[in-house]
């Protein structure tokens, strides 16, 4: 594994991620669960940190990465709240959220194993709506997942919107 490696579609609804980051366990715990943290890398906003836990995730894409202007298709994406739900929550090994996003409902999952000094982290997304859908949350997580490893390697984030259409493309491909 590697931090490059592509999401892999496990079905027709479902895709995962695995990364190594640069970070113990409890530190890439605190990126996932405090808002203050997550919105340099993700979105912002509260967890109820319990099974049946509210969530809420502020999208601001412009607070991520050094490019502050989404492509025009995702003007309303780049700063939407969406609200879920935690379906499990194992400190500091597993989270699970379901949210509604774009109409659609699904469910991530984060598993973390330490690695070293590191962390294995997983990212299992649930219940997504047919192959575009796959797609462009396949290209929006791995995005994300590099800008978290640059925040916790301390680097420069790279920037979301030109590393996500590169993505995309790539997801087009293989996905």
């Amino acid at each position: 594994m590697n931090d490059l490696a592509p999401a892999l579609a496990l079905d027709a609804t479902t895709i995962r991620i695995e990364r190594r980051m640069p970070a113990p366990i409890a530190r890439v715990w605190d990126y996932l669960t405090d808002p203050a943290l997550r919105e340099t890398w993700f979105a912002g906003g509260e967890f109820d940190l319990r099974r049946g836990g509210a969530v809420t995730l502020e999208f601001d894409h412009s607070r991520i990465s050094p490019e502050k202007e989404p492509p025009a298709r995702f003007t309303a994406e780049s700063r939407a709240v969406v609200h879920g739900t935690i379906t499990r929550c194992e400190p500091p090994r597993v989270l699970a959220y379901s949210w509604r996003f774009m109409d659609e409902d699904s469910e991530v999952t984060f598993e973390l194993t330490p690695d070293g000094e590191a962390t294995r982290l997983v990212v299992t997304h649930r219940r997504l709506a047919g192959r575009t859908q796959k797609v462009m949350v396949a290209s929006g997580w791995d995005a994300h997942l590099a800008i978290l490893a640059d925040r916790l390697a301390g680097r420069e984030p790279r920037g979301f919107w030109s590393m996500h259409a590169r993505l995309e493309t790539e997801y087009e491909r293989c996905l």
